[in-house]
């Protein structure tokens, strides 16, 4: 297990030397970056990231893959839903956030078609993100979807297997999830549209989701396809044909002014970091934060240096 064998390894400390400051009379090696380091002496960085453990570990991998390329980075974390965050993004106060795409869409951009595939997605929240100053930097191989979850048990027992089984339960069952969720179109609206059910909604903080389903609180909840609770053989999904939730890869949107005075090198950094997160790492690493308690700055350092990245 990567997690495993990087706890073992020794802590890399990366010691970036400071480079003199701005005026021209400075003598020119002082502006040139050290060997491995092409982010001295450019802007510093402001990231920021949602407020649920994935995305928290997401803000820390970016940020702590550009530092150790010598990038001054400021992370601003548990910002809120991506309806806050974005506006962190348009005022300034925020100059990047690890965003899913098929959410951009929705949630920002207003789009009630849901896109065909993850490439349509990804194209389209691009798109807009250029009409408006921004980008989009590479998308991951993961998509991390909303779903909706239950108990194995309560599923039988009420014989569901797909979200439009839930229409005949009509208010008498219990759907929980992130009060946005309530007023999204890739959320409870959309499914009321496309599938007709009608129940009763229960505003909850994301990490109470798998709490509030073991407890009796809701009977279906809000998950996302990525929680490691779903491994554990105690859950089932219901089956989603109309892709309400859409495709959910992870791609930073940044602004387009300051990647063009980072350089290069700090979109290939944060697009190698991106690369590397398949669905067995993310899983692992949000196993390692919800399940085993670890740290999530330490969770992403850990999967960072097994990666060769710090």
């Amino acid at each position: 297990m990567i997690l495993r064998r990087a706890l073992a390894a020794a802590l890399v400390v990366i010691v970036v030397v400071a480079t003199g400051g701005c005026g021209s009379s400075k003598k020119s090696n002082t502006t040139s970056a050290p060997s491995g380091q092409p982010g001295v002496g450019k802007p510093a960085v402001t990231i920021g990231d949602k407020n649920f453990p994935e995305e928290l570990t997401l803000g820390q991998l970016y940020a702590q893959g550009l530092r150790a390329k010598g990038f001054k980075v400021n992370l601003k974390e548990n910002i809120g839903a991506t309806e806050v965050i974005d506006k962190g993004l348009t005022s300034g106060k925020i100059d990047m956030y690890p965003e899913y795409t098929g959410t951009l869409l929705t949630a920002v951009a207003g789009v009630t078609a849901p896109p065909h595939s993850a490439q349509q997605a990804y194209t389209e929240a691009k798109a807009f993100a250029e009409k408006h100053g921004f980008t989009l930097l590479a998308q991951t191989p993961f998509y991390d979807s909303d779903a909706l979850g239950t108990l194995k048990s309560y599923a039988r027992q009420r014989h569901l297997a797909t979200v439009s089984d839930l229409k005949r339960l009509g208010k008498s069952v219990k759907l929980g999830g992130a009060p946005e969720f309530a007023t999204r179109f890739e959320g409870l609206v959309g499914l009321k549209k496309a599938y007709g059910i009608n129940p009763t909604f229960v505003p909850l903080a994301i990490g109470l989701a798998y709490k509030a389903l073991d407890s009796g609180q809701v009977q279906v909840e809000d998950v996302f396809t990525t929680d490691p609770q779903l491994t554990t053989g105690k859950y089932a999904i219901l089956t989603e044909p109309k892709k309400v939730f859409g495709f959910q890869n992870v791609a930073p949107i940044v602004n387009k002014k300051l990647l063009a005075a980072e350089g290069p090198e700090f979109a290939q950094t944060i697009n190698k970091v991106s690369g590397l997160l398949t669905i067995g790492a993310i899983q692992r690493m949000n196993a390692a934060v919800a399940l085993e308690q670890q740290p999530y700055p330490a969770v992403a350092r850990q999967f960072l240096q097994a990666n060769g990245l710090l």
